[in-house]
């Protein structure tokens, strides 16, 4: 009999929380099982959702930022010995009132960070999209506490990122509308402008750098990312080409000034996947939007976004930070050659430390949180606000969230706490406590957006407690499984992932019992899905407006 859940939400009365505990996290990915040799890295070093990275060094150390969108806390801060280790120190949108998420779908909020380091000030700069346009903010420690947004006066577009020359002089780069009438879709341009420190403003006329992208009369798409860097008298303009998919690619270009005019490379695109065979080992696409930093030895290096993929291209785990060494070859920076795939295992920087573990940044690892702090574990994130539902100061050791009425279909603040999927085979448990009451549903989230989401979750009826796993695609909301299960009894609720086949499993005490097994799960895939994150995984609560219900 097919069974059904009740939504809508905004009638639901206030519920008990539901407690949970022992959040376990476990990747086993085959790419990863490659032993590493003593001054080696993986790919990704930041496995996950951890798009669009930029990186800036200051003395011997680095510090990257991504971009995170409706997701909160916002936009990651990490540091670095040797870009391959990397340390989350917090992040720069971290308390209400820096940003306002309300209403936000999953992928818009804030877009493609670059960080910035001048005198004793980092800076950050950012476009919070639909939420109010171009900004940055500053700190005097990268761990924070970050200021509140200075919203940049006339700047439009998006990807700001700020240019200091030698002579301290300092620009402002952006992708915006070009001059005139745009030629055709995804017709943007690359803008500079200059910009005032002592003022915190961009000041005097605007310029376009690029117009269009290295090949105008292939009228390419969506160049963005932009930044600039000064070698050896010489100006170099590195942007992002092609959009975030398979076509994604690093071009690069220089002149003399930083006003141009700027002489695109003849071996343009600097870095690309798009030009490899379909059928190769553990691939990786949609290569592109590399920052360039200099190393302690002189060597440059580049971080960039790509995608492990499985399958004709899907991915749950999102767009990725991978590192590759750049060579400059008779005065351009190439990070790799047209036709060679990135490889998943590389020779680190001369310096790098010692131990070829990254720990939970990359590789395989398991991860365990006992909710035995006061505070969350900051690799916890939640859409669109901080999570004032969850609680875990009155029961130590015990996460205590009060369901909501609001649901992960819509752009409301749903009581679901997630951490990236780091792999494309893992699997994600925990304890829950079944609700006392009816009406409430608790359980783990796998979550790619308001439409693409699973639920394995756990409801108290008229007929008892229910176990469920539930399916949101745009084509609606559907009960795929469900099964009676005794009451008093200490549930485990369990997700496993091998690429596109998913297994809902619980346990009462008896050992697993499978609920659903091989569903296929590639909705989730961004690809599919469309967007720019990738999947969460975490606890869930709801009030719903009823309990189960037949048809």
């Amino acid at each position: 009999m097919l069974v059904a859940l009740a939504f809508a939400g905004s009638q639901a009365q206030a519920a008990t929380p539901v407690a949970f505990d022992d959040f376990v996290y476990r990747g086993d990915d085959a790419a990863f099982a490659t032993p590493l040799a003593k001054g080696q890295y993986r790919n990704p070093v930041l496995s996950g959702f951890y798009p669009d990275p930029a990186v800036t060094r200051v003395g011997d150390r680095y510090y990257l930022v991504n971009s995170t969108f409706a997701y909160f806390p916002g936009i990651p801060v990490f540091e670095s010995e040797d870009l391959v280790h990397w340390r989350l120190l917090g992040h720069a949108i971290d308390r209400p009132g820096q940003l306002d998420f309300s209403g936000l779908g999953t992928s818009r909020g804030v877009f493609a960070p670059s960080i910035a380091h001048h005198g004793d000030t980092f800076y950050i700069f950012n476009t919070a999209v639909d939420n109010g346009g171009n900004f940055y903010v500053t700190a005097k420690d990268p761990a924070g506490p970050w200021s509140d947004p200075v919203w940049l006066k006339e700047v439009d577009g998006i990807d700001p990122s700020l240019f200091i020359d030698d002579d301290g002089k300092a620009y402002l780069l952006n992708n915006g509308p070009p001059e005139g009438t745009p030629r055709y879709a995804g017709h943007r341009a690359i803008w500079l402008q200059a910009f005032d420190l002592a003022t915190g403003q961009p000041t005097g006329p605007r310029k376009v750098l690029l117009d269009g992208g290295v090949e105008p009369a292939k009228n390419p798409i969506w160049i963005e990312g932009p930044h600039i860097y000064r070698r050896d008298g010489w100006y170099y303009l590195s942007c992002a080409e092609g959009g975030t998919g398979p076509e994604h690619s690093q071009v690069v270009l220089r002149a003399r000034s930083p006003w141009g005019p700027f002489e695109p490379y003849a071996h343009n695109p600097i870095l690309t996947q798009r030009d490899l065979p379909a059928d190769r080992p553990h691939p990786i696409a949609n290569a592109g939007h590399a920052d360039l930093v200099e190393g302690r030895d002189g060597r440059w290096w580049a971080v960039f976004l790509a995608s492990r993929i499985y399958g004709e291209g899907h991915y749950q785990t999102g767009r990725e930070t991978f590192l590759l060494p750049v060579e400059w070859r008779d005065g351009w920076p190439v990070i790799l050659d047209a036709g060679q795939a990135i490889p998943q295992v590389a020779n680190g920087p001369s310096w790098q430390r010692g131990d070829a573990t990254q720990a939970t940044r990359s590789g395989n690892f398991t991860w365990r949180d006992d909710f035995g702090a006061k505070t969350l574990d900051p690799e916890w994130i939640s859409l669109r606000a901080a999570p004032a539902w969850a609680d875990l100061r009155s029961q130590p050791g015990v996460l205590l969230i009060s369901p909501r009425a609001d649901g992960l279909e819509g752009h409301g603040l749903p009581a679901f706490l997630g951490r990236r999927q780091q792999h494309q085979r893992f699997e994600a448990q925990v304890r829950v406590q079944p609700p006392g009451e009816q009406g409430v549903t608790a359980g783990l989230a796998l979550y790619q957006d308001e439409a693409h989401w699973y639920v394995l979750g756990v409801q108290r009826t008229a007929r008892g407690l229910e176990v469920f796993v539930q399916k949101q695609t745009p084509e609606g909301r559907q009960v795929v499984a469900h099964r009676s299960i005794p009451a008093g009894a200490a549930l485990h609720l369990r997700i496993q992932a091998d690429a596109g086949l998913g297994d809902f499993a619980f346990d009462t005490g008896a050992g697993w019992q499978p609920l659903r097994e091989r569903e296929d799960i590639h909705v989730l895939s961004t690809d599919l899905a469309g967007g720019f994150v990738g999947v969460t995984v975490g606890p869930y609560a709801r009030a719903e407006a009823a309990p189960f219900q037949e048809d």
